[in-house]
């Protein structure tokens, strides 16, 4: 990923929905993704003038578990809380069961700001 955000010019927008840390950490090779080097490359495009976007965990189990993720500081300009419904991964976890307990809600972070 880090090759083609480095050939993003000023004025693309560029969104990254990388391994979620907290659900995601064992699936398709997420155990040898490093989240401090996506934000390197993301400072690299916000410094060339490139737009970046980018999901990541947020919340859980209807907004019991708050996924903390540390987010660089000056790096992201806005925030948003995306819901999403209910958790697919727990969907296949319990599977037949009630899910009312498990609605989720991602982070969307920019590093530009939107007009109002």
């Amino acid at each position: 990923y880090a090759e083609v955000m480095d050939r993003a010019r000023a004025g693309d927008l560029v969104y990254c929905d990388p391994p979620y840390v907290d659900s995601q950490g064992i699936l398709y090779g997420a155990q040898s993704f490093s989240l401090a080097q996506l934000f390197e490359a993301i400072a690299r495009c916000k410094s060339r003038g490139v737009f970046v976007a980018l999901s990541i965990d947020g919340t859980k189990r209807s907004g019991d578990k708050i996924c903390d993720v540390p987010l660089p500081h000056g790096l992201f300009a806005t925030e948003a809380m995306v819901n999403c419904g209910r958790s697919m991964l727990r969907r296949f976890q319990l599977a037949g069961q009630t899910l009312e307990s498990e609605v989720v809600a991602d982070r969307l972070l920019l590093t530009y700001s939107v007009g109002s």
